[in-house]
C-alpha cells in the first residue's frame, strides 16, 4: 500500500530545494522542474528497483532525464532519496562542482544518463532497454521527456526502434504542461495528438493526471501487464506547480528568482 501523505510530503521536499537550488544558483528551469516533482516522487519512492547505498547495482531500474534542463528536479530527488548530500545541492551550477546544469553520468551517483541536447534520451533508454534483454538483467527503464521535446525528429526514430524491438521493459513519460521556452507548444509547433501518434508507432498509451499519485501508479500497474510492446504516459502536468505565481507562466521556464520571489515561494511550499 502506497502512503500518498508521505509522497506528498516529499514532493513538497523536492520543490523546495528546487527552488532553492536555482535561487542560489541565480540561473536554472524553475517551471519544467516543478511541474514534473510528483512524476519523479512516485518513481524514486514507490516504483523503481534501486539502493543509494548500490548506486551501480547492474539489475536495477534506470532511469533518464530526456528534458535535461530540469536538472534540479532529478538532482533534489536525488537527495531525497538518499544519494546526494546537502553540500552538493550547495553546488549546484557552480565552477568545479559535481551539480551542473545539465546532468553528469560521470560525476554525479544515481544519474544513469547524461543529457542536456534534447530528444537525446529516449534514444539513450532503448539502447538501455534492449540491453536488459540481450543481457538477461530484467530491469526497466523509465525515460522523461518534455512536450516540447517531441518536436526533435529524434524522438520518432526511437519511438520506431522501441516498438520494432518489442520492449516492453521500456516507459517514456511525457511532462504535458503545454509550454515551451518560446510560448505554447501548440503554438510554437503543433503536436497534434501524442496519443494517435505513439498509438500509430506501435505503443501502448495511456493518459494521465500528472499531479495525481493514484493515476500515477494506476499507470505504473499498467505497465507490469504491458507485453510485447512500450508504453507511453502522457502526464498532464501545469508547469510551475506548486508556486502560484510560476503556474502555467512561459517566463518561469527559465528565469531568475529574485529574493522577494523565493520568500513566497518557500512559504507556499511550507
Amino acid at each position: 500500500m502506497v502512503n500518498y501523505e508521505n509522497l506528498s510530503e516529499r514532493a513538497k521536499n523536492i520543490r523546495r530545494n528546487i527552488i532553492r537550488m536555482i535561487y542560489n544558483a541565480g540561473s536554472g528551469h524553475p517551471g519544467g522542474s516543478l511541474s514534473c516533482a510528483d512524476i519523479l516522487t512516485a518513481l524514486y519512492f514507490g516504483k523503481m528497483n534501486i539502493d543509494p547505498e548500490i548506486p551501480d547495482m547492474k539489475e536495477r531500474d534506470r532511469f533518464v532525464m530526456s528534458k535535461g534542463h530540469s536538472s534540479p528536479a532529478i538532482y533534489a530527488t536525488l537527495f531525497e532519496r538518499g544519494y546526494l548530500k546537502e553540500d552538493d545541492l550547495k553546488g549546484f551550477r557552480s565552477i568545479n562542482r559535481s551539480l551542473q546544469a545539465s546532468p553528469d553520468m560521470i560525476r554525479v551517483k544515481g544519474i544513469d544518463m547524461s543529457t542536456g541536447s534534447l530528444g537525446q534520451g529516449l534514444s539513450a533508454g532503448c539502447g538501455m532497454a534492449l540491453a536488459s534483454k540481450m543481457d538477461d538483467l530484467d530491469y526497466n527503464v523509465y525515460v522523461l521527456l518534455g512536450d516540447g521535446e517531441l518536436q526533435e525528429g529524434m524522438i520518432w526514430e526511437a519511438a520506431m526502434f522501441a516498438s520494432q524491438y518489442k520492449l516492453d521493459n521500456l516507459m517514456a513519460i511525457v511532462d504535458l504542461n503545454g509550454l515551451q521556452i518560446d510560448g505554447k507548444t501548440d503554438e510554437v509547433m503543433s503536436l497534434g495528438s501524442i496519443s494517435k501518434k505513439f498509438t500509430a508507432f506501435g505503443w501502448y498509451v495511456v493518459e494521465i493526471d500528472g499531479h495525481d499519485f493514484d493515476q500515477i501508479f494506476g499507470a505504473f500497474n499498467i505497465f507490469e501487464k504491458v507485453t510485447s510492446k512500450p508504453m507511453l504516459v502522457i502526464a498532464n502536468t501545469v508547469k510551475g506547480k506548486g508556486v502560484s505565481f510560476m503556474e502555467d507562466e512561459c517566463k518561469w521556464h527559465s528565469q531568475v528568482i529574485g529574493y522577494e520571489e523565493y520568500k513566497k515561494a518557500m512559504e507556499e511550499l511550507r
